[in-house]
């Protein structure tokens, strides 16, 4: 797929480029055609191991982010079939933690398992620590 046809949206515009100190997102997908959705959150980064001299160093790669259409097999299948996706971020996070309490947030105050016939979602998996959210009352 390319990027441009499809971009992901970020208050009403095209999200392009990743913010400074951007780590991650919280993001919700609408089916075009039935208006079914999914939340869920995504990595802008992930660390890998490079060979540099002969010997071993973590290093700072991008993400499949562009690409990415959730993690859930029913739409990957769905958009592999050619479906429609319109894809929001809803937050722009700075640390995994606080990517973790806001999806579950959204995914609590949507009620997103109380109603199979409105959301894709299956399972709220979230494990937060206080200290995980600080960055959120600066």
């Amino acid at each position: 797929m390319i990027y441009e046809s499809n971009p992901w949206m970020y208050q009403g515009k095209p999200f392009l480029e990743i913010p400074e100190k951007a780590f991650s997102f919280v993001y919700i997908l609408r089916h075009e055609a039935t208006g079914k959705s999914y939340i869920g959150k995504k990595l802008f980064w992930f660390s890998k191991t490079k060979q540099v001299k002969g010997k071993k160093k973590r290093v700072k790669a991008e993400s499949d982010w562009r690409e990415y259409f959730s993690s859930s097999e029913e739409i990957q299948k769905m958009v592999a079939e050619g479906e429609h996706f319109s894809r929001e971020i809803l937050h722009i996070c700075e640390s995994k933690g606080v990517a973790n309490y806001l999806e579950a947030r959204e995914q609590m105050d949507a009620r997103v398992l109380e109603y199979p016939d409105k959301w894709f979602n299956g399972i709220i998996n979230c494990r937060v620590a206080k200290s995980h959210i600080k960055a959120l009352h600066r």
